[in-house]
């Protein structure tokens, strides 16, 4: 071999090397901020460029949008499938869980509930890849959830805890949270939530479960209905942690218009009672959130799943409290305006990083509460310190209804949409809101029909 070629390779091997590193480190050095949000009766995760959004030609426009992904593969005939209301992003920012809230269905034909839940484990480089808009490279397998109406869940060291809302082709006679293996997807344990609520005894239902019953029946299919009140229906999942290190798992109960307080330790052990208390509340709980630390747990209450009314309140638990057997209820802070008597509709609230604030969607109030977490468990009647108002360039209601706060706390980026037919039409609106200005920054059209869940990623 000529020594001449040998070191022009050496010296090709080099610049290639060099290039290599300063892409890297343009990449690292740009850490883009993009946006993952699920796009609901559209079956997609959508993702989305924090740069682009912020750009003022992009604003009322969906050019942010860089990437569309499936999460379950099309039906033989080519129909999209899919429910995603839900997600969840791992703890080192790669993989990203969305729940398919209703399985791998077709949203235009399955029009009541009680669809088998399904999680959908998405990579999320590939799912921020444009050149996987509108295909399943991104998707990499399913986990079934345990039960039906998949909605509320939270990441576990290895598992997933979430909860089913719902049953067997009926939006009531939820009441499980299950466990699902994060590696394996195998199911690992269930805990049962006690029936029941002051004018239903659910006595024809036995809790634990035992055969020869099977799930419930001649329950109504649809909500509101005045047959709810047996179940819990638990939608919203939380994990509270007290001064001791004892964890607890927070469910809000739409069905009973309550909360329910698991012992986590006792459930990771198998056991399927592991409920320690209800905690009543307003009306219709739905979102629930804890702040960083796991101290406190927020409530929205938001719609009755049993007659036609909203709430407008958000309660703050302490999660020390509940471990001393007190009345963990410590505030409850009026939300999305100063009539008592109105109904706002609280849904999916977040807490900033810093623990400071909390970030409350009003869904029939069209506007966006920010709290002040220290002001509200004083007591103070001003802890709302902040209210944005969301607008749609068509003249629609905003409907607001999801929300995630960027990890250096500037930007809550927040879902909303009516989720109008047809389903394949994208009407869905993220609203990027600057938390520091408390203004509207940015919104980005075209996200999925009644988009629910989203997150913050950086690359």
């Amino acid at each position: 071999m000529c020594p001449g070629s040998t070191k022009i390779r050496q010296a090709i091997l080099l610049i290639f090397i060099f290039l290599a590193a300063e892409i890297s480190a343009q990449e690292i050095a740009s850490n883009s901020g993009y946006i993952l949000a699920t796009g609901r009766r559209l079956p997609y995760l959508y993702g989305i460029s924090l740069d682009a959004a912020l750009e003022e030609s992009n604003n009322n426009s969906p050019n942010a949008i860089i990437s569309r992904n499936k999460v379950a593969l099309d039906r033989l005939d080519g129909q999209l499938l899919g429910d995603p209301a839900n997600l969840l992003l791992s703890e080192d920012g790669e993989i990203i869980y969305v729940i398919n809230h209703h399985g791998a269905i077709d949203n235009g034909e399955f029009l009541q509930h009680g669809g088998r839940g399904q999680i959908a484990v998405l990579e999320v480089d590939a799912a921020l890849q444009s050149r996987n808009n509108l295909t399943e490279n991104a998707l990499i397998r399913h986990m079934d959830s345990g039960g039906f109406g998949a909605i509320g869940a939270v990441l576990l060291p290895d598992m997933i805890a979430i909860n089913n809302a719902e049953n067997n082709l009926t939006e009531d006679g939820g009441n499980r949270l299950a466990f699902i293996d994060r590696r394996t997807g195998s199911l690992r344990g269930v805990v049962e939530l006690a029936l029941g609520s002051p004018g239903f005894s659910c006595q024809d239902y036995p809790v634990p479960y035992a055969a020869p019953h099977g799930p419930p029946r001649n329950r109504a299919v649809l909500a509101p209905d005045s047959s709810f009140g047996c179940f819990p229906n638990p939608n919203g999942l939380a994990r509270g942690l007290a001064s001791d290190g004892r964890e607890f798992l927070f469910t809000a109960n739409g069905g009973t218009n309550d909360v329910s307080v698991i012992d986590l330790q006792s459930a990771l052990t198998g056991e399927s009672q592991s409920e320690i208390r209800r905690i009543p509340n307003q009306v219709g709980a739905w979102g629930i959130a804890a702040s960083p630390d796991g101290r406190y747990v927020f409530v929205a209450h938001g719609g009755s799943q049993n007659e036609s009314r909203a709430g407008n309140t958000i309660a703050i638990l302490e999660v020390d409290r509940v471990r001393r057997g007190l009345d963990p209820e410590i505030a409850r802070v009026l939300v999305g305006t100063d009539d008592p008597q109105q109904a706002t509709h609280p849904l999916i609230p977040t807490v900033t990083p810093d623990g400071r604030e909390l970030v409350v969607p009003n869904l029939r109030a069209n506007n966006v509460s920010i709290v002040n977490i220290e002001r509200a468990i004083a007591g103070d009647a001003n802890a709302e310190v902040a209210r944005v108002s969301l607008t749609r360039s068509d003249g629609e209601p905003a409907r607001p209804k999801g929300t995630a706060i960027s990890p250096d706390g500037r930007y809550a980026a927040v879902s909303g949409g009516a989720g109008s037919r047809p389903f394949s039409q994208e009407l869905g609106y993220v609203y990027l809101i600057d938390l520091e200005t408390r203004e509207v920054v940015s919104t980005i059209t075209g996200v999925g029909n009644d988009p629910y869940g989203l997150t913050f990623v950086y690359r």
